[in-house]
């Protein structure tokens, strides 16, 4: 029975930076068990600060209540920008490159959250990815402007708004018999567990039931 977890993101979401050793941590605890996914839900001028006060205000805010050792770097951020296309877009267009794990989207967030490179310059998005998944930088810039990744990143953060929810993180829990779980802003593994340990009781429920009795009768 298949469960299925997707990770709704933006690589520049502060929160988004710090749900990654749970996201790590469900990766490793239920391999062959869970099918794990990303996709990018693009911030907007609604979620995005105006200022880098503000962005401070923000990073001491999460970084207090994740008990950080460590504040998150405002200086790649640029007031008055309404989303930050390029390192969402490298982040995606790896993927097309056969780099299907998370390895570039994280050196990206950690490029700009914590060193505070201008990662939503196109060319610096693309050579920190590029080092990140030993790519070239410019075959990796083409693909992140083609028009195919942008639609696929856009689509990704209309079917995020689909969920009427508005946080990122957003992470969505389906299983086969039906069962859906949406946890918006969660970043903390327990209750990510807590679902996955329930579904895939559930599942093993539904499979002894099947053994038992069958398809049911027409």
């Amino acid at each position: 029975m298949r469960i299925t977890v997707t990770y709704y993101l933006d690589v520049i979401s502060s929160w988004c930076f710090f749900a990654e050793p749970a996201w790590a941590e469900l990766k490793k605890r239920y391999e062959g068990k869970v099918d794990f996914r990303w996709k990018i839900a693009l911030l907007d001028k609604t979620g995005l600060p105006t200022s880098h006060e503000e962005e401070e205000w923000f990073y001491r805010r999460s970084g207090t209540i994740m008990r950080s050792p460590f504040m998150l770097s405002s200086e790649w951020f640029e007031p008055g920008r309404p989303e930050y296309l390029a390192p969402n877009c490298v982040a995606e267009a790896a993927r097309d490159l056969g780099i299907t794990d998370d390895r570039v989207r994280l050196a990206l967030a950690y490029a700009g959250l914590r060193e505070g490179q201008h990662f939503g310059d196109w060319k610096i998005a693309a050579e920190i990815g590029a080092k990140a998944a030993n790519l070239g930088a410019k075959e990796l810039l083409e693909r992140a402007r083609s028009t195919v990744v942008e639609t696929r990143v856009r689509a990704a953060t209309a079917d995020f708004h689909l969920l009427q929810v508005t946080q990122r993180p957003t992470l969505v829990f389906d299983s086969e018999i039906g069962d859906r779980a949406v946890f918006s802003g969660f970043v903390r593994l327990e209750p990510f567990v807590a679902t996955i340990d329930s579904m895939l009781d559930d599942a093993a429920a539904y499979a002894a039931h099947k053994a038992h009795f069958g398809e049911p009768p027409r």
